[in-house]
């Protein structure tokens, strides 16, 4: 018997497989280098502005300049409290005797107000100065760490993170519950189970209804969950709300898609032995379709439901509720350690989800 090097069993390419492999080689190599420049990726930049990343991150060396900023403004601070007690007060006064002369109202402000400043006491005067220029002085500073761990703040996050965490539960659930029947109009081979027969007519209305179920899955998920949670909260206007819908229109699209792919690549023969049986079109579904796709459904369902644990975030930036409604709003104030706090209960939040997911999965998929 002739012993057959691996020369002589690897199959032999001829000149037009060779050219094609070449072509579309080259054709790869050049797509990537236009790309990488117009991309402008320059892995040495990175190193370049790494002390730019530490100041955005630790915050920078507070200067002379800075402190002598943040000493006047905060010595301006006792002036600006006192005076708007005391506008409160004569406005309130003023208003119960029936006068609302503005002029009048400012001038026993002012002077309600100097009066009050000059009996301040000096130890509450100076308290008040110190707050404020410690405050100011650590925005100057700037920068994401330490995180902000006061318990008020950490409150109204835990609330925000909660309201986050439901607009993902709902998202999913409606896009999953959608998703199940519209997957079984998109598939081909249980489109023949629902709508038997051969005729020119039923082919057609078959062909029609998945082109038309495919489309539609193809436009919802087309749309970015961000994109759909502006047009929802202009429609219906700001929170969780918004953010449920778009969330659930996206991920109907993309669970729908993948399901009715799942389905159609079913092995056929325990279908047809359900309905060699005679059963029905929803019994032959029941016993023979689901039962080979739910391991998918389910595993695909918690994926896409920590997709959108990290999605929800992201869609409070346009008003759709959830922490990210915060985030938006420290960012603006420049509060990056507040800003800090909360992505940090997020990344902890996606961990836990993640674990218990993957626990969910190896127990039942």
């Amino acid at each position: 018997m002739t012993d057959l090097t691996l020369d002589q069993l690897t199959p032999k390419k001829n000149l037009s497989q060779k050219a094609v492999i070449a072509t579309a080689s080259a054709l790869i190599a050049t797509v990537l280098v236009i790309t990488y420049i117009w991309c402008g990726i320059d892995p040495i930049k990175l190193y370049e502005k790494r002390q730019n990343a530490a100041e955005y991150l630790f915050g920078h060396a507070v200067t002379q300049s800075d402190k002598n900023a943040a000493l006047e403004q905060a010595s301006r601070l006792p002036a600006i409290i006192v005076r708007q007690e005391a506008i409160a007060e004569v406005r309130n006064r003023m208003k119960a005797e029936g006068n609302m002369d503005f002029t009048e109202m400012t001038r026993k402000g002012n002077e309600l107000a100097q009066e009050r400043l000059a009996n301040l006491d000096p130890a509450t005067k100076q308290a008040i100065i110190d707050e404020e220029y410690t405050r100011v002085l650590d925005e100057k500073r700037g920068g994401f760490f330490p995180p902000e761990m006061r318990p008020e703040p950490l409150f109204e996050y835990t609330k925000a993170l909660v309201e986050t965490l439901a607009i993902a539960i709902w998202g999913t659930l409606i896009a999953f519950i959608a998703s199940i029947p519209a997957s079984m109009f998109a598939a081909r081979n249980t489109l023949k189970i629902i709508i038997p027969g051969s005729s020119p007519v039923r082919k057609k209305l078959r062909r029609t209804i998945q082109f038309s179920m495919r489309r539609l899955l193809d436009f919802c998920r087309g749309f970015n969950e961000f994109v759909m949670a502006l047009i929802f909260v202009a429609v219906i206007g700001l929170g969780p709300y918004a953010g449920v819908l778009a969330l659930a229109i996206h991920s109907f699209g993309i669970l729908g898609k993948v399901f009715s792919e799942g389905i159609e690549a079913i092995e056929p023969g325990q279908v047809e032995a359900v309905e060699a049986s005679g059963s029905s079109s929803i019994q032959t579904i029941a016993f023979s379709v689901l039962p080979q796709i739910m391991p998918l459904v389910a595993s695909y369902s918690l994926l896409r439901f920590e997709t959108n644990v990290r999605s929800a975030t992201i869609l409070g930036f346009v008003g759709a509720g959830g922490l990210g409604f915060l985030i938006f709003d420290k960012l603006n104030g420049y509060l990056y350690r507040e800003v800090c706090t909360m992505m940090i209960m997020v990344i902890l939040m996606v961990t836990i989800i993640d674990y218990l997911c993957g626990k969910i999965r190896r127990k039942f998929v």
